[in-house]
């Protein structure tokens, strides 16, 4: 029996709703897609608050038209810009004759994991472990039914901004569409393309977006830190428009065509302007002007990496998303020699939407096709697991 749902995320610089039906035979198939640019947002507020409804009823409408079907309801991605990320160690004694890990035990983590979060400004939309440990015993994400006397662990909860959410509600409803959920979209975006054997040791998934770049740790089935930094692709065309004096579209077809790189054999760049002129500009000139702003932004996600608290192993992969240096030739290269460490393509996981840009649509996406299929397990470890993820 195939089942339809629908997702929406917000990026920085575009909204992109999807519409897919899901199936045992067939995990996933996107039949509907709508994508619109628009303002996005800063400091936890939208830029263009007037425009937004407009926004989102044409993304809405596009995926529909494609789709042949209309959105009743839908779950709606919270960004990291939105979010934040906290975590707590706890641990409880294991009780009983033959003292082991249950499910009550599990349990009893969880809420003693929240008990000790204390006093929060949001609400919780996701929590997850990160590992667990039964007594001295080694890290690991299956402790049930593992004997012994303690269970420790280290939960991690993504808190939503309350603004955000009560904010989307009112502009679905407007449209006479009920938000159903609101899901962690950076979590999606984690689970979905850093492989699990990464993620048992620890990973970093950045993803450069427009208007901003969100740097995530990834440690088991948890994102242990969060980190925004206020600056992405969009602040490069920018300085590009500014220092060329030329308009931003022209900027962006320039930053967009850009390898990084000595060896990356351009002389020039050719971009058209709106009245249909081209334009050359001499690669130097290109250079002394983009590669200061990639370079800050290269700075500031190992500055991230370092400040997150998380130990990295030299042998940690970074993995490399979003529209700002993932689409460029050399882009990944570039930040691979800036952070000193290996810088990872993601994985493909798609044929349509493949593009670095819709990674965090894609997540989301899966995330709420795990979360459908998690809600109708009944037993076994893994659906208990998952009850206690979402939100």
């Amino acid at each position: 029996m195939k089942t339809t749902v629908a997702t929406m995320d917000f990026g920085t610089s575009k909204i992109v709703a999807l519409i897919a039906e899901t199936s045992g035979q067939q995990r996933c198939d996107i039949i509907g897609a709508g994508t619109v640019p628009y303002d996005g947002y800063m400091e936890r507020r939208w830029n263009a608050p007037d425009l937004l409804n407009a926004a989102i009823e044409d993304a809405v409408r596009a995926a529909e038209e494609q789709a042949h079907s209309r959105i009743k309801e839908i779950f709606v991605g919270v960004p990291g810009e939105f979010s934040q990320v906290r975590t707590v160690e706890v641990k409880v004694e294991l009780q009983g004759a033959d003292p082991r890990v249950t499910e009550k035990s599990l349990s009893d983590l969880f809420d003693k994991a929240a008990e000790q979060l204390g006093e929060i400004r949001g609400s919780i939309i996701h929590r997850s472990p990160a590992w667990f440990i039964v007594d001295d015993g080694k890290k690991t994400l299956e402790p049930m039914g593992v004997r012994g006397y303690e269970l420790r662990a280290m939960i991690s909860f993504v808190i939503a901004d309350q603004f955000f959410l009560e904010d989307v509600q009112e502009r679905f409803r407007a449209l006479d569409i009920t938000v159903a959920g609101c899901l962690s979209t950076p979590i999606g975006e984690a689970m979905l393309f850093v492989p699990e054997e990464e993620r048992d040791r620890a990973a970093v998934l950045v993803d450069i977006g427009y208007l901003n770049t969100e740097v995530m740790v990834v440690q088991g089935d948890a994102i242990t830190s969060l980190t925004n930094i206020p600056i992405g692709g969009g602040h490069i065309a920018a300085d590009l428009a500014y220092g060329l004096e030329v308009s931003l579209p022209v900027a962006e077809q320039i930053k967009r065509s850009y390898v990084y790189g000595l060896s990356a054999g351009q002389a020039s760049f050719e971009a058209t302007d709106a009245a249909g002129n081209q334009k050359t500009f001499p690669r130097e000139d290109v250079e002394r002007v983009l590669e200061p702003r990639a370079e800050e932004i290269c700075e500031a996600i190992r500055d991230a990496i370092a400040d997150s608290g998380v130990k990295m192993g030299q042998w940690s992969p970074v993995y490399l998303t979003g529209g700002g240096l993932a689409i460029n030739r050399g882009g990944r290269e570039f930040l691979a020699a800036k952070l000193e460490r290996t810088v990872r393509e993601l994985p493909r996981k798609a044929v349509k939407l493949a593009s670095p840009a819709y990674s965090s649509a894609l997540g989301l996406l899966d995330l709420l096709i795990d979360t459908t299929a998690s809600a109708r397990a009944t037993s076994g470890i893994g659906g208990f697991f998952r009850s206690l993820f979402g939100g």
